[in-house]
């Protein structure tokens, strides 16, 4: 007890850090910038913009928030950071780079995902060129081919989109296969065909192959689906049925007719496919975004129209929304202009974020149509910051009103589905930590890492680890392991390695606080397995009450699974209809899938040199290939002598050495 007036060492610190506090907060000054809240271990509770440094920040602690969720975040703030900026715009590309940075608690956070797919043509001339490639065709470069893509975009070919998905790509090439009847055939096949293919059959590629048609009939066709993915139909229409009629007047009937067939599809596949603003322009590239939010969760569902085409939706569902919109809401300002009363609505929030978030990075197309009225000022930010001027529409008027209806129904549908999900899996963890008899309470922060072990007949072993926790699995926390040093196929050696790795540093780490251990462990297999896992256990002073294995039923049935476990208890049979051996079944087959891909990689690698041999300079493809195809794999290179690799065509012996060194 204290006498007195005296007070605990804890409790002057934290008064003296709240004085501090709002003294700098009183110190603040009244110009535009952004502020950074931090708590007691320097984690970033919530990062803002203000036009108004002083009045926004200020606004925090002059009343009382209560019990809120608000009110919580404020009291664990023991300091304060801010940066003034020039303008609102540069507040908003600021506040923007430090959310995707720090990922603090208290804001909305969207996954930094614009990993789109694009439709590919291939580069090439474009020109007269029958020069002869590989096999008896013509070079495949002369003749571009069409094919979905995802990833970096190069000079070397013609991307076009981004598309939402990869079925709006892949419909996209039909399409063009049925217009312009272009290839799709890897250059490999290209270049060794003999005879066309059923595609040309059905009159869905030219036959280029096999000199079925001419480059520069080709190169034509190629020229007319650029300019359709560009938006440029009407033209092109037009450009065709002039050379239709050229064709007719010149007695070309076959090349009249022809054509006459590539507008028909065209017609039938341009059927509803524009968008036009309401003077009657047309806008070739706009995105629309409906926002829903629900029951603690949102939805910001995002539409693209590129090239006057509308290629579907994707839906994007952020974190931390309630207690994001209750920091974003606190101040009592008037809204911003531009914006409606409705702009302190959660929506309006929810929609912001992921607009700055997405956008300004890049990639914004020149309209917006918005389910909701958003902040001038942001428009603004996303017009400095890509370079073109950037509308908004809010209530758009026909046709457009039908695409945001669309994407508004998508969005409370889409949530209407994630909240059935989770609450169906949140029952699924529930009924788990039950049936086990786990006692915890907090089922938020419950925690599984199930591990499986695969190979083939002892080859390329690997073990996975997979973590479930938050009600869903953590992707992003996965983890493979190579095992080595054990006898091929011994399952109950690899399971060890894999267990010792993964947690002795673990217990390190746990015993300063530094992490913490999984409530349950799965492992997939009976009683061996749960036997290593035991003994590892036992030498790491783990609890023995975490260690699950999930054993096959008779017949290996689904459904039949029991639960064995390494403290002694008698094996537990959930049931087929138990949520419980549902969610079981659910990580455990992750686990599964996970360990049997990455076996695969590696196997694959493995056999086809992988990058033992990429990584040796002056061995090529070519070079590579008749290794492999001479000791017949990368275990014969590796077993090979000098002497024998200098008998392989274009190895020298100074290549030979270094290949041995390489392998050895």
């Amino acid at each position: 007890m204290t006498e007195g007036n005296e007070l605990p060492n804890d409790a002057i610190d934290v008064d003296t850090a709240r004085e501090k506090l709002l003294a700098d907060v009183a110190a603040l000054p009244s110009l535009p910038g952004v502020y950074r809240y931090f708590d007691a271990q320097d984690a970033v509770l919530y990062v803002g913009k203000a036009r108004d440094l002083k009045k926004r920040v200020s606004s925090y602690f002059q009343k009382n928030h209560g019990g809120t969720r608000i009110g919580h975040m404020i009291t664990k703030i023991v300091r304060l950071q801010t940066t003034v900026v020039r303008s609102e715009a540069e507040a908003l590309l600021l506040e923007n780079n430090l959310i995707k940075t720090l990922s603090p608690r208290y804001n909305i956070l969207f996954r930094d995902d614009k990993s789109y797919p694009y439709l590919k043509i291939t580069g090439g001339p474009r020109t007269t060129n029958t020069a002869s490639g590989t096999g008896t065709g013509p070079a495949a470069l002369s003749f571009p081919r069409v094919a979905y893509y995802r990833g970096a975009v190069d000079q070397r070919h013609r991307y076009f989109g981004p598309f939402p998905s990869a079925w709006a790509v892949k419909e996209s090439i039909q399409m063009l296969q049925k217009v312009f009847r272009l290839r799709t055939c890897e250059d490999t096949v290209f270049a060794n065909r003999t005879r066309p293919c059923l595609l040309y059959q059905i009159k869905r590629c030219s036959g280029p192959c096999v000199n079925l048609i001419a480059p520069d009939d080709y190169a034509r066709d190629v020229n007319n689906a650029e300019r359709f993915l560009l938006g440029e139909q009407q033209e092109l229409t037009d450009t065709l049925q002039a050379q239709m009629m050229a064709h007719a007047e010149a007695l070309q009937f076959e090349q009249a007719a022809e054509i006459r067939n590539q507008l028909g599809a065209l017609s039938r596949v341009l059927h509803q496919q524009s968008v036009e603003d309401n003077t009657g322009v047309t806008t070739k590239d706009a995105d629309i975004l409906a926002v829903k939010v629900e029951g603690g969760r949102a939805c910001v569902n995002l539409a693209m129209v590129r090239g006057g085409r509308h290629l579907g939706d994707r839906p994007y569902f952020p974190r931390h929304v309630e207690e994001a919109v209750d920091a974003a809401a606190i101040d009592d300002a008037p809204p911003a202009e531009g914006t409606d009363a409705a702009s302190a609505s959660p929506e309006v929030h929810v929609l912001e974020a992921f607009i700055a978030q997405h956008y300004l990075d890049g990639g914004v197309p020149p309209l917006l149509v918005l389910s909701h009225s958003v902040d001038k000022a942001l428009i603004d930010a996303l017009t400095l910051q890509s370079g073109i001027k950037v509308t908004a529409q809010h209530q758009p008027r026909e046709p457009r009103r039908a695409w945001l209806d669309m994407c508004i129904k998508g969005a409370q549908l889409k949530l209407a589905q994630l909240l059935a999900e989770e609450g169906s899996q949140q029952a699924r963890t529930r009924a788990l930590v039950e049936a086990l008899g786990l006692g915890i309470e907090d089922m938020e922060t419950f925690r599984v890492e199930c591990f499986d072990i695969s190979h083939t007949a002892g080859e390329s072993t690997q073990a996975s680890c997979v973590v479930f926790e938050n009600h869903k699995m953590q992707s992003a926390q996965y983890r493979r392991y190579n095992i080595e040093g054990i006898t091929g196929g011994d399952d109950y050696a690899a399971m060890r390695q894999v267990l010792v790795r993964r947690y002795a540093k673990m217990v390190e780490a746990a015993s300063r606080g530094e992490a913490r251990l999984p409530e349950l462990v799965l492992v997939d297999g009976g009683k061996g397995q749960v036997s290593m896992a035991r003994e590892v256990f036992e030498e790491l002073g783990i609890e023995l009450s975490r260690i699950v294995g999930v054993e096959k039923g008779e017949g290996r049935k689904v459904g039949l699974e029991e639960l064995v476990f390494a403290d002694g208890r008698a094996k537990v049979y959930l049931g087929k209809d138990s949520a419980a051996l549902m969610l079981v079944a659910q990580i455990r087959d992750e686990a599964h899938r996970f360990a049997i891909t990455g076996m695969r990689a590696r196997r694959a690698s493995v056999r086809t040199g992988g990058s033992k041999l990429e990584d040796i300079p002056g061995v090529g493809p070519k070079k590579r290939a008749k290794l492999l195809q001479r000791f017949g794999g990368v275990r014969g290179v590796g077993h090979a002598s000098v002497e024998d690799l200098c008998t392989v065509d274009g190895i020298s012996k100074e290549l030979a050495e270094d290949i041995y060194r390489a392998l050895h």
